[in-house]
């Protein structure tokens, strides 16, 4: 246990920021689920939907100071990707 009052108030702090953070952790993983579901399941409109869901999800999170910039470009690249293949693969 901290000892100091301002140590205190950082660990108050710290699992504050922490439950706020895992839950957008969540949503991140979540909205990247649906969209690999919509990708595997050959639906490629909702897929198209999805990927513009987990971009703005992504970006939010960036804002929030919860991912780095470069992990969101490079996630979400990824994903492109892959529905670029699907389509031209249909």
């Amino acid at each position: 246990m901290p000892t100091h009052k301002s140590a205190e108030k950082r660990m108050r702090q710290n699992a504050k920021r922490r439950m706020r953070n895992k839950g957008v952790r969540s949503t991140l993983t979540t909205q990247t689920r649906k969209f690999r579901e919509a990708l595997e399941n050959g639906d490629l409109e909702a897929a198209t939907t999805q990927l513009r869901n987990v971009e703005s999800t992504y970006d939010r999170a960036v804002s929030k100071g919860v991912i780095p910039q470069k992990r969101a470009s490079r996630k979400v690249s990824r994903l492109a990707k892959r529905l670029s293949e699907a389509q031209s693969g249909e």
